[in-house]
């Protein structure tokens, strides 16, 4: 089977799989009170969805490669020789995104955003047991592991980790519809450019630490246990497809694109600089 068709069969397969159990949790919930959690039948088929990206890549590989491309895949979860500079990168992400966030709104009303109250220390050793024990790896041996570093061979990294963050907004629209999510009463078009901006991020990581989804997961655990240290979401549910968001979300799109865009700007230069030096590795000798 082609890249591409590894790609879209790993996509495909991915959506049929995961989508049934996100609209089987939708289901079960229904009927439920207005923002109650989605109770145990509704989250244990959320989990299970969650693991169909990881599930998925693993099985396509072990079918075109056997158990050697399993274990370089499943290897990659446990490259976390990279450096302290990216480690760094990782965890404060999402929180100096949130920080500058605050800036902004201080400057364009003169009043400060609402803080979140949970110290930072909870939110950093949350973020360290979400990545060991959490869904990051279900949906990251998939995405990076699997999907982006095929997408980037034929599109180049940047154009790669754009797609691949469509995909993988795409993956949570389900949950648009979930009470108690902790997607429901967004608005998906807003979700939607806010993560393709953080899949730039991430891929620009999985990128500088040579492929190394420790780091990515790392980063992904990041985000979704830091993002409220400035909450951004009005929790009115209203259609999750009108593009209609607080200010702090608005603002934080901004500052998520302005990072995006520069780090877009790295990839490309990146990309052009490996393809000359492939061209001049298959000129001939004069």
């Amino acid at each position: 089977m082609s890249r591409a068709g590894s790609t879209l069969a790993f996509v495909a397969l991915t959506f049929l799989v995961t989508e049934s159990f996100f609209i089987a949790a939708v289901w079960v919930s229904r009927g439920r009170v207005l923002d109650a959690p989605p109770g145990f039948g509704a989250n244990a088929l959320v989990l299970i969805g969650t693991l169909a990206p990881a599930l998925v890549a693993l099985g396509l590989t072990a079918r075109a490669d056997g158990g050697d491309g399993v274990r370089a895949l499943l290897g990659r979860l446990f490259r976390w020789n990279v450096g302290a500079p990216w480690y760094a990168f990782a965890l404060l992400y999402m929180i100096a995104v949130k920080l500058a966030v605050a800036v902004l709104a201080r400057v364009v009303t003169g009043a400060w955003p609402r803080f979140g109250s949970t110290p930072f220390v909870l939110l950093i050793a949350a973020t360290l047991f979400s990545t060991a024990v959490g869904g990051q790896a279900g949906e990251e041996i998939g995405w990076r592991g699997y999907a982006l570093p095929r997408l980037a061979a034929r599109f180049g990294l940047g154009g790669a980790s754009l797609m691949v963050g469509v995909i993988w907004a795409l993956w949570h629209l389900p949950l648009f519809y979930l009470r108690g999510a902790d997607t429901y009463g967004q608005s998906f078009p807003v979700y939607l450019l806010q993560v393709v901006a953080m899949s730039v991020a991430i891929a620009w990581l999985w990128w500088r630490t040579n492929g190394s989804l420790t780091l990515t997961m790392l980063m992904h655990a990041a985000i979704n246990n830091t993002k409220d240290i400035v909450p951004s979401v009005a929790r009115v549910p209203t259609n999750p497809l009108v593009p209609e968001a607080s200010l702090t979300s608005w603002l934080g799109l901004a500052v998520l694109w302005t990072i995006a865009g520069m780090l877009l700007v790295a990839m490309r230069r990146a990309d052009i600089a490996a393809a000359s030096t492939a061209a001049n590795d298959l000129a001939p000798a004069r």
